[in-house]
């Protein structure tokens, strides 16, 4: 969970409690990234992983950029700040990896893409396990042929940015989590984690009993004490104005399903742009965030948002964990 809330504290608890926990180095640079993984291992001797965004490439359409950008003046007025600047970034990519193999973390994954083969191959050798996140079959090839050890399949009920390899603007009809397992193991027998909806002992049983070999959950944990939250998108969870979720490109340039409010309903024509629009919104999103102005925070939730406790890392885990499979 990329933007805060997978920071050290969450991992180290769920790490604890027999979960393998992600730190999302997204959005940071490779010395931010480096300094919170040295906090896990010095809160935890358990394992954990590290998931790396791959960069894209640049918009094709700076104009329409440039229209979307325009359109938000009304929200960066009222908020009092500049729009940023929507510059393309590759978020520190070559840095990251530099950093990743100098010291690997067991295992790393991969969104937005699948690095190159020479790159995986690194990783292995490295003595760290490779996964890649996939949305649909064709995804999963690219990324068995590049030499990944398992697949995180990530259904359409997913919270937060879609993992697609592209981001063109196409009209892809993204599978459920059950249909999507299913798809993906008549293309590859690589291990599949599977994503998207899951929020309760049930849920992960299914997965498993449908091929998967772990669930990856996100939103169940997003209201624990040790996520890392704003405490405005932890209370949005269970505000009785947000009743569904949707998906939109409204505050990134990405596909991304999150809490359906204001400002997605004001903004449904975002050009596919990502991290351009990302960057622009940023002083948006970070000022709304400061007054706790939800309407125009990117309340990333998947589907099952509303099942979603506040308790404890250890205690989610405890309660995600299938009967049969527990310690």
């Amino acid at each position: 969970m990329g933007g805060g809330p997978s920071n050290p504290a969450l991992v180290a608890a769920a790490a604890d409690a027999g979960a393998l926990g992600f730190l999302a180095a997204g959005y940071k640079t490779a010395e931010a990234m480096a300094a919170e993984i040295d906090a896990v291992r010095k809160s935890t001797g358990e394992a954990f992983g590290v998931n790396v965004f791959v960069p894209g490439r640049p918009t094709a359409q700076p104009g329409e950029v440039g229209r979307y950008i325009a359109s938000l003046s009304r929200d960066a007025v009222e908020l009092g700040v500049d729009l940023g600047d929507p510059g393309w970034d590759d978020d520190d990519w070559a840095a990251k990896i530099s950093v990743l193999l100098a010291d690997p973390p067991p295992i790393i994954s991969f969104t937005f893409g699948c690095p190159p083969r020479e790159i995986v191959g690194a990783f292995r050798v490295a003595g760290s396990m490779v996964a890649v996140t996939v949305t649909d079959p064709g995804e999963a090839r690219l990324a068995a042929d590049a030499g990944a050890d398992c697949l995180c399949v990530q259904g359409a009920e997913a919270g937060a940015h879609r993992g697609t390899f592209t981001n063109d603007g196409g009209t892809q009809a993204d599978l459920d989590l059950g249909a999507l397992v299913s798809a993906v193991a008549s293309v590859t027998d690589l291990p599949q984690i599977a994503a998207g909806g899951i929020m309760s002992a049930s849920a992960v049983a299914a997965v498993l009993h449908a091929g998967a070999v772990a669930a990856q959950c996100g939103t169940a944990f997003l209201r624990c004490p040790e996520s890392g939250a704003h405490p405005a998108h932890k209370a949005a969870l269970v505000d009785g104005r947000f009743g569904s979720t949707a998906l939109t490109r409204a505050f990134s340039g990405r596909p991304a399903r999150g809490l359906a409010n204001q400002f997605m309903a004001d903004h449904p024509d975002a050009p596919a742009a990502y991290p351009e629009i990302n960057n622009a919104t940023r002083p948006l999103r970070a000022a709304a965030a400061k007054v706790g102005d939800v309407n125009r925070m990117s309340l990333w939730a998947g589907s099952g948002f509303k099942k979603a406790l506040a308790r404890p890392a250890g205690e989610i885990v405890d309660l995600l964990w299938p009967e049969h499979g527990r310690r």
